[in-house]
């Protein structure tokens, strides 16, 4: 099994405590996002975890704890995100310069096989056009250059949730870049071409658009060949169901829990707003096998429901079920 930690927030930068905590119990719960009273207890003992999927844009809080899954025999690789865009859209996040070392301390510990760079999402806008985007994907891939492999990129989708936070910035003019061919060619072109000269290859994300003769091929953030890879494993995954028909990822389980990321990204599809993640986050207690709240009747999360109707469908293949105190004690 695969655990994803997490697409939904940045556990390494927030709950990296309760995440080894966890790791010591060995076992987490967490609930569906559409029915808060249906609760899925997920094994994290070593034999049942295959690697662990850390995704993140800030590993520092969880790098002085990593020695401690080394000792328990855990595999893990990072998906670790830098984009360098300005406060108004990304107002908490570490600016690139620190990423940059960040990212870096961790690759020359790991290898740079096992952090994988993501400039995610592509968000072309009156702040960030094309040509700043070229600036900046130079700027990050020269600074990371023989620090990792491989580099994925994904193109912003506007969901409601995410257009509405957008449209609350004052004076941002957004562009769908996918429409636009031409200005999408030459910035993916430009990408796969410093990409190279640095020593990585580019891949997309759930992207419909076919980006080959470019240099970027259709990829899989979470990666079955390159899991197998790396750790020598034979892992041998279907496609995961629960995300959607571009994305290439294995199979996995998510841990973490909507609306509690407090990087404050105004693109996020995984939260709603700042206020929300804030709340959120108040209720979280490291010690509890939820990442919010604590198990009870009363142990909610404040409107957990964040996803748009495609996501909606696909967690309704889940294997949830509703347990018992005494099954939330074990």
């Amino acid at each position: 099994m695969i655990i994803s930690a997490s697409r939904r927030t940045d556990i390494p930068a927030f709950y990296a405590e309760w995440f080894l905590n966890r790791v010591r119990a060995g076992y987490v719960l967490t609930r569906n996002p559409f029915n808060p009273g249906q609760v899925r207890r997920v094994s994290l003992a070593r034999p049942d975890v295959d690697v662990f999927v850390f995704w993140t844009r800030n590993a520092e809080p969880l790098m002085p704890r990593l020695a401690e899954l080394d000792a328990l025999g855990y595999p893990y690789i990072f998906l670790y995100t830098i984009t360098g865009y300005p406060r108004a859209l990304e107002k908490s996040v570490p600016n690139a310069h620190k990423a940059i070392q960040t990212f870096r301390a961790l690759s020359a510990a790991l290898g740079p096989g096992r952090v994988v760079w993501r400039y995610d999402p592509v968000l072309v806008c009156n702040l960030v056009d094309v040509a700043e985007h070229k600036r900046l994907f130079a700027k990050i891939a020269a600074g990371l250059e023989g620090a990792t492999e491989r580099v994925i990129v994904s193109f912003a989708d506007f969901y409601k949730k995410t257009a509405r936070n957008l449209k609350a910035v004052p004076g941002l003019e957004t562009v769908d870049v996918v429409e636009r061919k031409d200005a999408l060619h030459d910035l993916a072109g430009f990408m796969a071409e410093t990409a190279g000269a640095h020593g990585m290859t580019v891949q997309s994300c759930a992207e419909d658009v076919d980006l080959d003769r470019l240099g970027i091929g259709h990829g899989k953030c979470i990666d079955d060949a390159l899991l197998n890879g790396v750790f020598g494993l034979s892992l041998g995954l279907g496609k995961d169901k629960n995300q959607r028909k571009a994305c290439g990822c294995v199979e996995s389980v998510d841990i973490g829990a909507y609306n509690t990321c407090l990087h404050g990204c105004v693109y996020c599809y995984a939260t709603e707003n700042k206020t929300l993640a804030a709340k959120n986050a108040a209720l979280h207690d490291p010690a509890s096998p939820f990442q919010v709240g604590r198990p009870g009747p009363r142990a909610r999360t404040t409107n957990p429901c964040c996803c748009d109707g495609r996501q909606a469908a696909s967690f309704s293949r889940l294997s949830y079920t509703r347990l018992r105190p005494s099954d939330l004690a074990r």
